[in-house]
């Protein structure tokens, strides 16, 4: 039997001081007794002729298509990519998101630092893996582990467009990280691109003008072998979104 590691984060409500607003959790819980008394005023039904008297616990959940683990859509960089309409997550194609992953050991990156292409090619060579089209590569920063501290969203170092380029070139489709993003944190980005005065380097991997994905926010990757496995991705079918949340697993035979 094949063994299943999960590199997906737990959906938790979300502490005010972890994330920005528009990215926090939000979970609202249905225990079986409210439940069993809600369906008795909506159909009738006395609450004797349910089992121990109680009925289906339920929740209502509050979550951004960004929030916990998930993947992104080209339409998330921007409205046109290629010339082209971006496409959004319902478009993409589902084969891109069950195929064998690569794990790229960036743990000695220092929060800000830029993951080059250099970089991404020196560590396949050191684990002797020539890269497939197809294949699925993720980042390991060793960020995962801050997932429910303050300032988590500014930590990280980050992929540069050069590397993003260089992994699609190889057919790389679908590219993560376990950090809370795939760029360099946006407030180093931020303060450099105003210094500089010049477009390109505030979130310069996403805009980068590639239909791409990101998986972003990974977690256990320090679970996986540097390849042999296979990474299942699936986001959910949201019409129109520029992002799913995804149970991201790996599969190891």
């Amino acid at each position: 039997m094949p063994t299943f590691i999960d590199l997906s984060a737990p959906i938790t409500p979300t502490p005010d001081d972890i994330q920005p607003p528009f990215l926090r959790v939000q979970i609202d819980f249905t225990d079986h007794d409210t439940s069993a008394e809600q369906i008795s005023q909506t159909l009738g039904v006395p609450r004797r002729l349910m089992r121990n008297n109680e009925w289906g616990a339920a929740e209502v959940l509050h979550i951004g298509t960004h929030n916990s683990t998930h993947v992104d859509a080209p339409w998330h960089y921007n409205s046109q990519i290629g010339g082209e309409r971006a496409e959004t997550i319902d478009e993409l194609p589902l084969d891109w998101f069950h195929a064998p992953g690569v794990k790229l050991d960036m743990r000695a990156k220092a929060d800000g630092d830029a993951i080059t292409s250099r970089d991404c090619e020196a560590e396949l060579d050191r684990i002797g893996h020539e890269l497939q089209p197809g294949d699925i590569v993720l980042m390991q920063t060793g960020r995962d582990r801050f997932y429910d501290q303050p300032g988590y969203w500014a930590m990280g170092p980050g992929v540069t467009a050069e590397a993003t380029h260089r992994l699609y070139d190889r057919g790389v489709r679908v590219m993560g990280i376990d950090a809370w993003g795939w760029d360099q944190p946006l407030p180093a980005q931020a303060q450099e691109a105003i210094a500089r005065d010049e477009p390109g380097i505030f979130w310069a991997a996403h805009q980068c003008d590639l239909p791409y994905s990101q998986i972003e926010r990974l977690f256990n990757l320090d679970a996986l072998p540097d390849h042999g496995f296979t990474v299942s991705c699936f986001p959910l079918k949201i019409v129109g979104a520029s992002a799913g949340p995804a149970r991201v697993v790996a599969i190891l035979p």
